[in-house]
């Protein structure tokens, strides 16, 4: 019974996370409020709270679910971090760095709702736009990993590398992917495989 219970309040906790991410791409963050995820959920506000204590929380549970997603681990050094990005990233070569964002692509019509989310919820919410802060800086801790680990560029660069590759990836996979034809998604990966090679490698 004890499990049959546990199972039931997965189901729910579920149901809210996923109603709230079509809800939210349906209408925006902001101008979504905590009755309209339980009544699409065919639940009430009550049950809303029982699992969440407000809309950020959810929006937390989200994100938590997005590192999931993207296999995200934690890590001692920045928070969490991508087993596979820096070893991309340490290789250095535009073959590993291109078959990273190869791999990356087939999942940019998954995460997509969780980022525009993501960022729609940072521009309102201060707790939120440090979490968000936070994460995009954990991304660029793993280039930061990356190079450090291939001695490539001077050291107080970095970082900031990481960031300008995020930027890119980003901006790609969160606005302007959406739609897009897969002749049209090779062309810009092998534009932002040339970008990242520039931005990440020390070869000529």
């Amino acid at each position: 019974m004890a499990g049959l219970r546990a199972a039931q309040k997965e189901m729910t906790r579920r149901l809210l996370l996923t109603t709230a991410l079509e809800t939210f791409e349906a209408k925006g963050y902001a101008a979504t409020t905590v009755d309209d995820i339980a009544s699409a959920a065919g639940t009430t506000r009550v049950t809303f709270y029982a699992y969440f204590p407000s809309r950020s929380d959810l929006m937390r549970a989200l994100i938590a679910e997005l590192n999931g997603i993207l296999e995200r681990t934690a890590s001692e050094q920045h928070g969490s971090t991508a087993h596979d990005l820096v070893t991309a990233v340490r290789d250095g070569s535009r073959d590993a760095i291109g078959a990273w964002l190869v791999e990356r692509s087939k999942q940019w019509e998954a995460i997509r709702p969780y980022t525009v989310a993501a960022f729609e919820a940072a521009a309102v919410d201060p707790e939120l736009r440090g979490l968000v802060d936070r994460w995009i800086e954990e991304v660029a801790g793993d280039v930061e990993e990356g190079l450090d680990a291939a001695g490539r560029f001077e050291p107080g660069t970095r970082h900031m590398r990481g960031v300008l590759a995020f930027a890119q990836l980003d901006h790609v996979a969160r606005t302007w992917a959406h739609g897009r034809d897969r002749e049209e998604l090779d062309r810009m990966l092998d534009v932002l495989t040339e970008s990242w090679w520039h931005l990440l490698s020390d070869e000529d």
